[in-house]
């Protein structure tokens, strides 16, 4: 019994007369047992990117985009060190190829040790693009075009998704980037207009305001759907007041290149109903993703998937329409489009196939964090939600603004920093979710999270001992509700 991964083949290639076969421990070839692993490489985008081994949060992904917020928040701190003490020349000078060349190093050194990985646990790694031919069966085609067929009992589809490009935006594809593509420049940007509202803009936009880089970000409706609307409010609040330009209600039309190589970009103002236009290095699609499901043929394999989204329909087990194949991650219907979820789904499938386990995954109270340059993390009920859920009435909100201690010589503006604690009304008052604003938000939200999963209620929370003096001790110091009308402002220390 085995696994595969199986990722993205645009198009049937030209059949081989004689492809090589692989019966990974079915019934017609027995062998040692192994999980062998079928990994398989999409196309390139159209910026034509390439990468190593370990998918979108390794490469194009959480791990550089976090270090080039790290990146960005150094040069904040530059800009503090003075009334520290510290004597540094100002303004700082970055250097994106440097900064770039470093990333980049890092993520391939992750590359080389996933492939060390694998092979030190007999996985079997196929370097080949990929398609059912029935529903045990896959084909996969290398780059000099060699086929191989591959059997199993179980097969599981891990593939993800890819940005998305809009269709109907003269020069979109032809000019435009990425977040497949942002993280492996070479050469800075330059002035950048993202486009789209979703947390990899915003992330996107925020690092690259910090690294000094002029920074526009297009908004079509509301930042950051699906998350609290009140924090993503605070969030973006904090990023214009920040230095990045915020464009409300606005979508691009077109996009062309000039004949210096700078790209003119006309959008329609949707609140004037005027046609406005800029000039731009760079322009970021960061407009959402789409599941690497189309050039699979999982109707071949009778893989049934919502006509809609692409993703693939899978049940409380992660399995599909057919019984022995899996989904999981961004690729499935319904879940969330984070990595530590599929990482963590993908090892209880293997322990039910082949631990003996019936553990399923539990997709409630999943935590996240937006590193945005004030950062936002949440586990649980936005505010919304918990209303929908439950009604107004028999909500209780504690929230509180307060002010970071590091913010305070270097007198910085702390007034989107903010925490809110979404409970049920009636004692004990179980916490629904929990939101918080400010630094190091994924430090602090990790840690609160395991208390809301095991069910902690708001009566334990403001019996705990906060660590002084810390921003995530405010959590444990809320006492003022939105129903009271009092100003949540924290005086003193």
């Amino acid at each position: 019994m085995s696994v595969l991964q199986a990722m993205a083949l645009p198009a049937m290639p030209q059949r081989q007369p004689q492809p090589t076969k692989e019966f990974l421990n079915t019934p017609e070839k027995q062998g040692t047992p192994r999980a062998p692993w079928m990994a398989v490489r999409a196309p390139p985008p159209p910026a034509g990117t390439r990468w190593g081994l370990g998918g979108t949060c390794v490469n194009v992904g959480c791990i550089p985009k976090k270090l080039m917020h790290q990146a960005a928040l150094l040069g904040g701190a530059i800009r503090d060190a003075g009334r520290y003490g510290w004597e540094v020349a100002q303004p700082a000078r970055h250097d994106w190829s440097k900064m770039a060349e470093a990333i980049q190093n890092h993520v391939r050194s992750l590359n080389w040790g996933h492939r060390v990985q694998l092979q030190e646990r007999k996985v079997k790694y196929l370097n080949v693009k990929a398609r059912f031919i029935d529903k045990h069966t896959v084909l996969g085609v290398s780059k000099d075009k060699k086929e191989t067929l591959l059997s199993a009992d179980h097969i599981v589809i891990a593939t993800g998704g890819r940005p998305r490009y809009p269709t109907l935006i003269q020069g979109a594809s032809e000019y435009g980037i990425t977040s497949d593509d942002i993280f492996w420049l070479k050469e800075s940007p330059g002035k950048t207009l993202v486009v789209g509202a979703s947390y990899v803009a915003l992330e996107c936009a925020g690092f690259l305001t910090g690294l000094g880089l002029d920074t526009t970000i297009m908004i079509r409706s509301i930042p950051l759907r699906g998350f609290d609307q009140q924090m993503a409010s605070l969030v973006t609040d904090h990023m214009a007041s920040h230095g990045t330009r915020i464009l409300r209600g606005c979508t691009p039309s077109r996009v062309a290149r000039l004949p210096d190589g700078r790209l003119q970009v006309t959008w329609e103002d949707r609140t004037c109903g005027k046609e406005d236009s800029g000039v731009f290095n760079t322009v970021l699609w960061a407009i959402g993703r789409v599941p690497e499901t189309r050039g699979l043929n999982l109707e071949g394999a009778g893989v049934e998937t919502n006509p809609e989204s692409q993703k693939i329909l899978v049940d409380a087990r992660d399995t599909t329409s057919v019984p022995h194949i899996y989904a999981i991650g961004d690729v499935a219907e319904g879940r969330p489009e984070l990595t530590p979820t599929a990482i963590m789904a993908g090892k209880l499938l293997a322990q039910r196939l082949f631990g003996g386990s019936s553990d399923l995954m539990d997709y409630s109270n999943v935590p996240t964090t937006v590193f945005t340059p004030l950062e936002y993390g949440c586990v649980g009920l936005s505010e919304e939600e918990a209303v929908a859920r439950h009604g107004q009435e028999q909500i209780e909100v504690y929230h509180a603004y307060y002010k970071p201690l590091e913010f305070t010589v270097a007198e910085q503006d702390a007034s989107q920093c903010y925490i809110k604690m979404v409970c049920l009304r009636q004692p004990p008052q179980p916490v629904l979710g929990l939101h918080f604003l400010g630094p190091n938000a994924g430090e602090v939200t990790q840690g609160f999270a395991l208390g809301i999963k095991c069910g902690a209620s708001y009566e334990q929370v403001i019996r705990t001992v906060g660590i002084h003096p810390t921003c995530a001790e405010e959590m444990v110091k809320l006492r003022i509700s939105k129903r009271s009308g009092l100003d949540p402002t924290v005086t003193g220390c």
